[in-house]
């Protein structure tokens, strides 16, 4: 397998000695920043998997200096306990990393089917693969979700799980209209293979949000989606994600992210940007009602003055705003 000139900003660093490109069927990608011993806890779930297929790993370190996850995996992948690449991504951004992950899997894995991404605060049930690749095959789609179920730092904070930043947005398996995220999520090689790259549009590349106008650009291009239940994955949640200040920036966020995509649908249509703004404004003027009606459903303020933040982020968007999270990582 040739590793030299796979892209300027991509190094491999490590491989497994047993490598054989060409009997991986799925690619498992794994982007990972500073969060070293979760790194390998997330690396260990992907090796018990209950699976015949066979997958490949490729880690991808966004830490470019100190490279910690990198250091802590680089020796496991060398001695082939883990099977695949670990590759350092030179360029900061969650865009970046995840770019960088799917063109290493088409370069360096000629006949893989399906493209699996997990991230490095996660956990895999033992039946993740193989759920989701038959849910793939089941269904004929090109696309699976799955639900990230939160596993709270703090039992008291277990209460939060319902909360629409938490909870998952179907619950049933079967064909679904679109999926918002990339953090439990199956793409078929056709798709990466059809859209251009880099695939996830460096606009949100520290904001978060490149992995659903990604999945609704390949949408309008006529390519399905399914969910899938029974393939969880568990994500930590540090005490820092239940503070107001953070679900009310996630909450901003989310409603930004949501004007960007949705200007990004009408950019051809007759009074395609006059529509969205209209459809900010009537979401931003009925947000308090929905509010009442979500605290009268669930008793949480909230799960109610989200809808509030989500309607205000959606009209700020129209004014420049943009939350970019992930630009201070140890505040997220």
């Amino acid at each position: 397998m040739n590793l030299d000139n796979l892209h300027a900003n991509i190094s491999v660093v490590a491989q497994s000695p047993d490598l054989d490109p060409e009997s991986v069927d799925v690619v498992v990608t794994l982007p990972t920043f500073k969060r070293p011993e979760h790194l390998l806890k997330t690396l260990a779930s992907l090796k018990a998997q209950v699976t015949k297929r066979r997958f490949a790993i490729i880690v991808m370190e966004n830490e470019a200096e100190k490279r910690e996850g990198a250091e802590a995996a680089k020796q496991l992948f060398e001695i082939g306990e883990y099977t695949g690449l670990l590759i350092i991504a030179h360029d900061r951004g969650n865009c970046n990393a995840y770019n960088a992950g799917w063109l290493t899997a088409l370069k360096m894995f000629p006949n893989f089917s399906s493209l699996l991404v997990i991230d490095d605060d996660e956990i895999a049930d033992a039946s993740w693969i193989e759920n989701m690749c038959i849910t793939r095959q089941s269904y004929g789609v090109d696309f699976v979700g799955g639900p990230q179920l939160p596993v709270f730092a703090r039992q008291e904070h277990a209460i939060w799980s319902a909360h629409p930043v938490f909870s998952p947005h179907y619950t049933q398996t079967g064909i679904v209209p679109i999926i918002y995220s990339s953090g439990n999520l199956l793409i078929g090689r056709n798709v990466l293979e059809a859209m251009p790259f880099p695939f996830l549009d460096l606009t949100f590349n520290f904001m978060g949000g490149g992995d659903s106008d990604f999945i609704s650009r390949s949408v309008v291009k006529g390519f399905t989606i399914a969910w899938c239940a029974e393939a969880p994955v568990y994500e930590t949640i540090p005490a820092r994600r239940v503070e107001a200040d953070w679900i009310r920036a996630r909450a901003l966020r989310n409603g930004v992210i949501s004007t960007l995509i949705e200007k990004r649908k009408r950019a051809d249509e007759p009074f395609g940007a006059a529509k969205t703004v209209a459809k900010s404004l009537v979401l931003l003027a009925l947000s308090p009602f929905r509010a009442v009606v979500k605290v009268a459903q669930t008793g949480s303020l909230s799960i109610g003055i989200y809808q509030v933040y989500i309607g205000l982020g959606r009209v700020l968007a129209e004014f420049g705003y943009s939350n970019e999270q992930y630009r201070q990582p140890e505040k997220n």
